[in-house]
């Protein structure tokens, strides 16, 4: 088989990166295997279709990356401004790194697989909706707490949070439609407006020239 012991987390590693450059339909078993340098014979040993390698390939995702990143940023111990608005500023600036990495924006993995195969793979849809919901509770927590101390309108921190889900998918999304990262330069200015921050702490940014 070899390198057995790591096999299954190439195979994981490999699905992601190739469905996120690509798409979930264009992307094959054989491309996966040739990607991980794993055998086809070897994937079976793991997995039971490529449905079932994306879900554990998105989990993987947010189990090592996502979920460790998520709690630094949005640490208690942080203001809960800061945490939102360092989280908008990184949006831009990782979108930014990528773009120059891959010569294309590619988007959220989570959201540009789950736009494209919703009804299709249900496994796939429902483990994409559960990292979407994960992701919200950060946004509620900061949001809720900023309402505490007053420095955001009141409002249902879980109906922000829902929205500001919107606002961030949709900018992302645009972005990768247009193929330019600098759409998502104004994101901080939009949502801290949209979310009623009182005090406005980051700049909006210039708008893009077109």
């Amino acid at each position: 088989m070899g390198r057995t012991s790591d096999a299954n987390e190439r195979l994981m590693d490999a699905a992601l990166d190739l469905i996120w450059e690509e798409s979930y339909g264009a992307v094959t078993i054989d491309d996966i295997c040739q990607r991980a340098e794993v055998k086809k014979g070897s994937f079976y040993y793991f997995f039971e279709s490529k449905a079932h390698l994306a879900v554990a390939a998105l989990e993987k995702m947010w189990r090592d990356e996502w979920q460790p990143s998520l709690d630094k940023r949005f640490s208690p111990s942080v203001d809960p401004i800061t945490r939102l608005t360092a989280y908008f500023d990184d949006i831009y600036l990782r979108h930014t790194e990528y773009f120059k990495k891959h010569g294309k924006v590619l988007g959220c993995p989570v959201c540009s697989v789950g736009s494209e195969i919703s009804t299709q793979e249900v496994d796939v849809s429902a483990k994409i909706r559960e990292i979407m919901s994960r992701k919200r509770r950060y946004y509620e927590s900061a949001i809720r707490d900023a309402i505490a101390e007053g420095v955001m309108e009141p409002g249902d921190a879980a109906q922000k949070a829902l929205t500001l889900g919107f606002l961030i998918e949709g900018a992302v999304s645009h972005s990768r439609i247009m193929n330019d990262p600098e759409y998502l330069r104004t994101l901080p200015g939009s949502a801290l407006a949209m979310l009623g921050v009182k005090a406005l702490t980051a700049a909006s940014g210039p708008t893009p020239k077109h």
